[in-house]
């Protein structure tokens, strides 16, 4: 026997299993379930120099997650202003520049048939929220999701996630980026197309969601 075999080895005291945290669903789409895919494949803006485009829907059972993507072009911007407007590409933040409360970022927002209303640029960071703070919907939150760029364009993407799923009417998408020229544009979706797409939506554990319910 060696020296170290004479010491009996401690167990381990026994660690109370984490359950999983679960955030609540303004936040972020239901983890366990297949969405309804709605092709959408329409422009938020078409200009010479910018261009917004919004491709899909992921429906699930408590909002819409919309897959979106924006390239810009460059036109005659000298080296050291392309250099600037690189940096507030891939930096839009929450729509405000500087602090100063001045909305030139990159900006979304919806408008319910009712009239209620979210922009992303209103909500703060569910990480930065008061504990039990529950924000009154809808809830529109952008997710930036990469991109890149050179000396002729730069290109991103990203997603908006809406909370709670729209009724039935109109369903108004804006957008706004006055840092690269882009004035307050808007286009029209289909609410109701949406809400009815909910009901393909698929659980993973079908027979969980219904013995919990």
């Amino acid at each position: 026997m060696t020296f170290f075999q004479d010491f009996p080895v401690p167990p381990l005291p026994p660690r109370p299993r984490n359950t999983r945290h679960v955030p609540p669903p303004w936040v972020a789409a239901p983890a366990y379930e297949v969405p309804a895919v709605v092709h959408l494949g329409k422009f938020v803006s078409r200009t010479p120099s910018i261009v917004v485009a919004l491709k899909s829907a992921e429906v699930f059972s408590t909002g819409c997650l919309f897959n979106l993507s924006w390239v810009f072009r460059r036109a005659d911007q000298t080296e050291e202003d392309w250099a600037e407007l690189q940096h507030l590409f891939f930096q839009p933040g929450r729509g405000f520049r500087g602090g100063s409360g001045r909305q030139s970022g990159l900006l979304f927002g919806v408008e319910f048939p009712d009239g209620s209303k979210a922009s992303t640029g209103s909500q703060l960071p569910y990480g930065l929220m008061e504990p039990g703070t529950n924000p009154e919907p809808p809830v529109l939150a952008l997710n930036g999701g990469g991109g890149g760029g050179g000396d002729e364009e730069f290109s991103g993407s990203g997603t908006l996630w809406l909370w709670p799923l729209p009724p039935a009417g109109d369903l108004r998408l804006v957008c706004q980026w006055t840092d690269f020229g882009l004035a307050e544009t808007s286009l029209m979706l289909d609410g109701g197309a949406l809400r009815e797409a909910a009901a393909s939506v698929q659980p993973y554990w079908p027979e969980e969601e219904h013995s919990n319910g």
